[in-house]
């Protein structure tokens, strides 16, 4: 099994977990064993698929202000954790690939596994939703069709996207390509370089 199809069927999983109960609140249950990649694919989309239905909340456009800054305050939280958790991902396949020999005429990638993996967890959840367009009883039919074409777009990148991650692994297994890994290091969350903190 490719390391794609590994984490799209935990993606799905997920997606399905959240919405036996469809509430922000949910706790989570992982079902893999702590320290394991499973275990953080897990925790990845679980943290993307709660900041998506925060997401949809927060632009209720009569939601009560103060609700909406406490909403606005956990989708802060939850960037950053995904955040940490994309890195420590990305820390997984430096210590998987350590060994690798870097050939002479090997190439850096845009971006690192983690991050192009994070692209791939969001997807799982457009697919999800934008099915979920498609099965409307209250919509028209030209919403329906819109939808479907939608659909079988986010599909084929979802494809297309994980037959790039798997052909880099390959290649950084192999030794063409190499993992430089840069921390995010956001500075609006830090109140040593946010100035709003800082100068309080």
């Amino acid at each position: 099994m490719t390391f794609t199809r590994k984490a799209n069927d935990i993606f799905q999983q997920v997606v399905r977990d959240y919405h036996l109960k469809d509430n922000i609140d949910t706790p989570i249950k992982n079902p893999y064993e702590r320290d394991t990649i499973e275990y953080n694919l897990y925790l990845k989309c679980w943290i993307d698929t709660v900041q998506w239905h925060l997401e949809d909340i927060i632009r209720d456009p009569h939601i009560n202000p103060t609700e909406a800054l406490g909403l606005k305050r956990r989708i802060d939280r939850s960037n950053q954790d995904r955040t940490d958790l994309v890195e420590e991902i990305d820390s997984y396949f430096r210590h998987l690939y350590a060994e690798v020999k870097i050939l002479p005429e090997a190439r850096l990638n845009t971006e690192s596994p983690a991050w192009a993996i994070d692209r791939l967890s969001i997807l799982a959840l457009k697919i999800w939703h934008m099915r979920e367009q498609t099965e409307r009883q209250d919509a028209d039919a030209a919403h329906i069709a819109k939808c479907k074409d939608k659909l079988d777009v986010l599909v084929e990148q979802q494809k297309d996207l994980s037959t790039a991650i798997d052909q880099l692994l390959e290649d950084i297994e192999a030794g063409r390509k190499y993992m430089k890994v840069y921390r995010q290091m956001k500075m609006y969350n830090d109140p040593a370089t946010n100035p709003i903190l800082y100068k309080k």
